[in-house]
């Protein structure tokens, strides 16, 4: 499974952050949120349900 955020238009709620911290973290500096490199997104299980979470529907999950 691929994850994936659209930056630009993050809005840095955390919400993923705070459901999947083990494939999404915060940039301080932007405000926005991205996946962490090298994180496996089938293995943290977690991915799907931070998309949905997503208010603004920014988070692109690819099976």
């Amino acid at each position: 499974m691929k994850v994936s955020i659209d930056q630009e238009a993050c809005i840095g709620c955390g919400a993923c952050v705070a459901l999947c911290d083990a494939v999404f973290r915060l940039i301080d500096e932007l405000g926005k949120a991205e996946v962490i490199p090298g994180a496996d997104c089938d293995a943290a299980g977690c991915c799907k349900e931070a998309a949905e979470s997503c208010p603004v529907g920014v988070i692109i999950v690819e099976e």
